[in-house]
């Protein structure tokens, strides 16, 4: 049965934000990863979220790195737009720039820090909803934002046309179960290494930190899952684990990845404070990985 969202099925690409040495944001560095994933095959792009840096960036270069995603993908990839904010005000006006820059959605995390209860996250979706047309995708992560979005919130939400994914990133297949019960929206993965058992549950997709480096393989693991062939989507689930694990294990993301990224020699590598590079050990540690990966040679 087809379910609200099924434009955002799939692999998509929690997208980094590279920066030049002089902390500003590396545009050029940025349309070049654009067109990298379009050769990658990468359905959707998705600039802005936890792994965009988006709490260091101003208003205007949250802008500008959106509407340079959408100028540089011109069609070829699909952009959902990080839009989300722990002010309703603020995350309707970045949703209304999305729109107006030619996004095809918005991804928008859950209000974080001032902890609203689900009667104020559902008004908080509600009335994002009611300022645009683009498709919205909620973003759940208790882990970072402090409040959980409750299934019985999620069915709520379900029956606001423009609500049609939900990112999941409580860590609980109960809740994505609940979830799959109880709506017909898009569920997408928000943890790389819980991607194969929500499949099995019932999401449709992931908004992926390992894609930033390995977007075939993680498409191919959908792929194997969607064909049916559980056998391979399993042995593709375990090659990537170990990446997956690390670059969420080793520090806070997005410092991983993007330490990642400037070994492999992508982008610089560089983050703006309050993040900074890994420990000696930690950078370590993600070069045996990568190595392990086939990612990084000697």
């Amino acid at each position: 049965m087809p379910t609200k969202g099924e434009l955002f099925k799939g692999c998509t690409v929690a997208l980094v934000t590279p920066f030049r040495d002089d902390e500003e944001v590396d545009l050029d560095a940025l349309g070049r990863l654009v067109d990298w994933h379009v050769e990658q095959g990468t359905p959707t792009i998705s600039p802005v979220g936890t792994t965009g840096e988006s709490p260091t960036l101003s208003h205007e270069e949250h802008e500008r790195v959106i509407a340079t995603v959408v100028e540089r993908a011109a069609g070829r990839a699909r952009v959902m737009a990080g839009t989300g904010s722990n002010a309703t005000s603020e995350a309707i006006r970045l949703t209304r720039f999305a729109e107006k820059a030619g996004a095809d959605g918005a991804l928008l995390v859950a209000p974080y820090y001032n902890r609203p209860s689900q009667e104020g996250l559902y008004a908080h979706y509600a009335r994002i909803a009611e300022a645009t047309d683009l498709p919205l995708v909620l973003y759940n992560v208790p882990g970072r934002t402090a409040r959980n979005v409750e299934p019985e919130t999620v069915e709520r939400l379900c029956r606001v046309a423009r609500i049609v994914a939900v990112k999941e990133a409580s860590g609980s297949l109960d809740q994505v179960s609940e979830i799959r019960l109880r709506t017909d929206l898009t569920i997408l993965s928000g943890d790389d290494s819980l991607t194969l058992p929500m499949l099995a549950v019932g999401a449709e997709g992931v908004v992926s930190v390992a894609a930033n480096l390995v977007p075939a393989e993680v498409i191919a693991l959908i792929d194997a899952f969607e064909r049916g062939d559980l056998a391979d989507a399993r042995r593709r689930h375990l090659a990537l684990f170990p990446l997956c694990r690390d670059l969420l294990a080793i520090a806070a993301n997005p410092i991983p990845v993007k330490t990642a990224m400037g070994l492999l020699g992508r982008i610089d590598g560089r983050m703006r404070l309050p993040l900074c590079p890994p420990g000696i050990g930690e950078v370590d540690r993600l070069r045996a990985t990568l190595r392990r990966q086939g990612l990084l040679r000697d």
